[in-house]
């Protein structure tokens, strides 16, 4: 693509973007005398090449904004809202468990409606919860090594399992390293990253018999998609079973794109699931589960505040409250049910058959991702096979001209690291309109 076509179209559109928005650039200028970058959370600011905007309310799958503008959201709140906006049994589940107490530090009784539910899903017994997906892999980890006596971690190049300490490294070629500011030098010591798809380095970092799990994404989602290639996810599962580490799906993404996440569409057998993200309609959650072993380990290794053992280091004053119990309860009973990931799959189908459509009028050298209700935008012709692969093939000007374009008509694009998803509130007509506002997009780059 001509690269100042592209930006000239993008600063076009920042500029009929910033000028239709007036309300919310008073905002942000106020904001910013008590917030950093004017947002009350960094990646508000972060995650867009362009001002944010500021919301006012949100239904079904779309949001507006302080101007007045509405969305189709194909992001979803990075789909932690991909159950939809104001769905009317979360919204009720809310508001009864809000006026009969929110959190107790004590069970209620959706805690067990919801492990039920999960334990039927993703066949593993027994469940825990934390805030987010983030808090669930580090607890996960940490009964990992618990479990094994060891204390490495290996995860892949362009998978993505929170911010915490273990997986916020990288690889650059030689050793584990940090990639953001204020931690420690050293903080990645135990982790390794080794590519996606490549058994032969599992093998080989496995063999030394100091990991304590192995960290996967059954498919990478935050560099775009990159899918297992046929035997690699059976294949990590029969290598940790011969070295004695554990293997933890991290499904906070991919969940959304399957009753019963990956792990139940492609028949994996991992030791531990971690979830988050929409399994509470966008109020905060993690969990992770695992078998009976592991949940009698954790029972001999309790955390006794007043004892004077050492225990296991889980747990958190606001972890399992009853409000996201009660809205994860409400949620899996009627969101995400198994009629609505069927009907998502199919309008999956639709949104990346239309994109692919669109690729091929325009000649375009160009393909269309597809996993289910998760479609994207691939600037090649050969689907990447690990992180590396995808980062070196992403086109984050292009991809930012064609977010504000889109928002400028009404459609809320992923952000450049996803890729458009169906959410469980949309419809017929919110997949035509996506593929209408593409199309102007591809017509106008190529005009």
């Amino acid at each position: 693509m001509n690269q100042e076509r592209i930006a000239d179209i993008a600063a076009r559109e920042l500029e009929r973007f910033e000028k239709a928005r007036p309300r919310s650039a008073t905002l942000r200028e106020r904001a910013a005398a008590s917030m950093p970058s004017g947002v009350p959370m960094a990646w508000m600011s972060g995650l867009y090449h362009h001002p944010p905007m500021f919301v006012e309310s949100g239904g079904g799958a779309h949001f507006r904004d302080v101007d007045g503008h509405d969305y189709i959201d194909f992001n979803q709140a990075d789909m932690s809202s991909n159950t939809g906006y104001a769905d009317p049994a979360v919204t009720r589940a809310i508001n009864e468990r809000a006026a009969a107490g929110i959190q107790f530090l004590l069970p209620v009784e959706d805690a067990i409606a919801v492990s039920e539910d999960l334990a039927r899903r993703f066949g593993l017994s027994h469940w825990q919860y934390t805030l987010s997906a983030s808090l669930a892999n580090s607890e996960a980890i940490r009964l990992a090594r618990l479990a094994t006596g060891r204390d490495g971690v290996l995860m892949f190049d362009g998978s993505y399992h929170g911010h915490i300490g273990e997986t916020m490294v990288g690889h650059d070629g030689e050793q584990a390293k940090s990639y953001a500011l204020g931690l420690p030098d050293d903080h990645g010591r135990d982790t390794a990253v080794v590519p996606f798809n490549d058994l032969d380095e599992v093998e080989r970092e496995l063999a030394k018999r100091t990991t304590a799990c192995v960290l996967v994404e059954p498919a990478l989602t935050n560099v775009g998609l990159v899918l297992p290639q046929d035997g690699f996810l059976a294949g990590l599962r029969e290598a940790c079973e011969r070295h004695g580490a554990l293997l933890i799906a991290d499904e906070t993404h991919t969940h959304m794109l399957a009753y019963g996440g990956l792990v139940n569409l492609w028949d994996l057998k991992p030791h531990i699931v971690v979830l988050g993200k929409n399994l509470s309609g966008g109020i905060p959650i993690g969990a992770y589960g695992f078998g009976r072993d592991l949940a009698d380990l954790m029972d001999r290794h309790l955390f006794d505040h007043a004892g004077d053992e050492a225990g296991l280091a889980t747990g958190g004053t606001l972890y399992a409250n009853a409000l996201s119990l009660a809205v994860a309860q409400a949620t899996l009973s009627h969101v995400l049910t198994k009629d609505g990931y069927a009907r998502n799959a199919r309008l999956g189908d639709k949104l990346a058959d239309g994109i692919q459509t669109i690729i091929d009028e325009a000649g375009l050298p160009w393909r269309a991702q597809h996993l289910t209700s998760r479609a994207g935008w691939l600037i090649g012709t050969r689907e990447p096979v690990n992180g590396g692969e995808a980062v070196a093939m992403m086109d984050i000007d292009l991809a930012d001209c064609r977010r504000l374009f889109m928002a400028n008509r009404g459609v809320w694009e992923a952000i450049v690291t996803a890729g458009p998803a169906v959410s469980f509130a949309m419809t017929e007509d919110d997949i035509d309109r996506y593929l209408e506002v593409a199309r102007d997009w591809v017509r106008v780059l190529a005009a």
